[in-house]
């Protein structure tokens, strides 16, 4: 049984569904109730029956997997070709270091706390704290040097107007927006590159090239962007798609320390007894926040994980690096096929007969002999058992999830209502309401095509007849 799961455990794995130490209990449980009623266990196993099992089987090992985009996993070539653009421009000597930036917009929730440890009472019994919840979110387009530096934001508020309490905290310098979803378009991408980055990096850059690093996202691609760069002296380099956790600073060192912090500012004025964090509060939590977070050791680890700066030459062996946290990628000829039972029939059928000629010499030799053979026999029905009880509780598995999405796929996305509140049962109703529209004018249509072909076969009837002729 034993064997049986491990092989069914590597192969998922090696089909990129790793199977989660929770649900190895499970398993087994169901491999345990196939034995004879003797033999069979009556209770599930305990909860430290995962590990101990898979400390038993040296082929596995258990292991942290964080949740990736399938786009994100093979990107090797896409960091060598990075390096063969990027490397040149670099190694310019008209291109200084601190002319070199990285800019990208993140999303900051205004109000979400975490679980934290807190002194409480001995006689406490509640186990959790009161707070209050704001999920909305706030864009914030930053950009930082190579050399250490970060540039003044630019916050879009998710409105369609500003508010004088917004910005009640002095933070000089920063610039406001705001769009319907509190995203960055393409007009302000065009406002950010002439409102914030050329007037901040122009006079210390002089007459030298600037360069400006950012995500594929193509939002900074559009003509007027790019006219405004040509004329000054700003080359924009374009990150590889699916790439941005690995080759961008901001990703990489900035952006996770900067919401880390904003966090515990959050939790600093909870403790003075403020209710809901708003939107008056965000630009007075994110100031302090990147003070602390923003710091030139952060920005310059950033860009130094990154291979830029300093600029790793061996472009192989940057990738390889970058890339080491990655998986092998298992194309569809090379997945391995279905565990088959490791005693084909042939063989079985020679067992048999191996153990009918013991059955009939039973010295104490041949006694031992039939002994080992029927308990080769016995593994072999096990494992071609439990093998098939695993695929036959995955196909299941899959199956519920085709079937669900079969129902899914066939539901059209049709406006069912347009009150900001609906219920079920007002949902229903209004499905049952257009499917019988739906039906009535489905029946209309045949009705009409019906009628028309009725018509026309009168039509060509009468044509057909021939006229009597007129008597005198």
């Amino acid at each position: 049984e034993e064997k049986a799961l491990v092989k069914f455990l590597v192969h998922q794995d090696a089909l990129g569904r790793p199977v989660r130490i929770k649900y190895v209990s499970s398993k087994t449980f169901s491999l345990a109730r196939q034995r004879p009623p003797t033999r069979r266990p009556s209770k599930p196993p305990g909860t430290n029956e995962p590990q101990s099992f898979y400390r038993r089987q040296p082929e596995l090992k258990a292991s942290t997997a964080n949740a990736l985009d399938w786009n994100r996993y093979d990107i090797q070539d896409k960091v060598i070709q990075w390096f063969e653009v990027i490397g040149p421009v670099l190694q310019d000597p008209n291109v200084l270091q601190e002319n070199v930036y990285n800019m990208d917009e993140t999303d900051i929730m205004l109000s979400q706390l975490g679980s934290v440890k807190v002194f409480v009472s001995r006689d406490n019994q509640r186990g959790c704290r009161g707070a209050r919840v704001k999920r909305t979110t706030i864009t914030a387009i930053e950009c930082v040097s190579a050399d250490g530096r970060c540039l003044n934001p630019m916050i879009i508020w998710p409105a369609s107007t500003h508010r004088f309490n917004w910005s009640s905290h002095p933070t000089p310098g920063w610039h406001y927006a705001f769009s319907d979803g509190g995203y960055t378009d393409s007009y302000l991408s065009l406002q950010w590159i002439k409102l914030v980055f050329d007037p901040q990096t122009k006079d210390r850059a002089g007459h030298k090239p600037r360069i400006l690093i950012c995500d594929g996202f193509g939002m900074y691609e559009i003509l007027e962007v790019l006219e405004f760069c040509l004329e000054n002296s700003i080359t924009l380099r374009r990150l590889p798609s699916h790439t941005s956790h690995k080759l961008q600073p901001c990703d990489i060192s900035v952006f996770s320390p900067l919401k880390a912090t904003y966090r515990d500012q959050v939790e600093r004025v909870k403790c003075g007894c403020v209710g809901t964090i708003g939107k008056e509060h965000f630009t007075h939590l994110n100031s302090a926040a990147r003070e602390l977070a923003l710091t030139s050791r952060n920005i310059r680890a950033g860009w130094a994980k990154a291979g830029l700066f300093p600029l790793q030459h061996d472009q192989g062996v940057t990738a390889q690096r970058i890339n080491k946290v990655q998986v092998d990628i298992v194309s569809q000829s090379d997945v391995p096929q279905i565990p088959v039972t490791p005693i084909p029939s042939e063989a079985v059928a020679s067992l048999r007969q191996l153990i009918e000629q013991d059955a009939r010499l039973l010295d104490e030799t041949n006694k031992q002999s039939l002994q080992k053979r029927l308990q080769k026999l016995i593994n072999a029905s096990q494992l071609s058992s439990a093998e098939c009880l695993l695929l036959r509780e995955q196909n299941h598995f899959l199956m519920g999830i085709n079937n669900e999405a079969k129902v899914r796929r066939s539901t059209k996305s049709n406006v069912i209502g347009k009150a900001r509140v609906m219920r079920y049962e007002d949902l229903k109703k209004a499905k049952a309401g257009h499917a019988r529209k739906d039906a009535e004018k489905e029946a209309r249509k045949i009705a009409n095509i019906t009628a028309v072909a009725e018509g026309d076969t009168a039509g060509r009837s009468e044509r057909g007849l021939k006229q009597k002729p007129a008597t005198s």
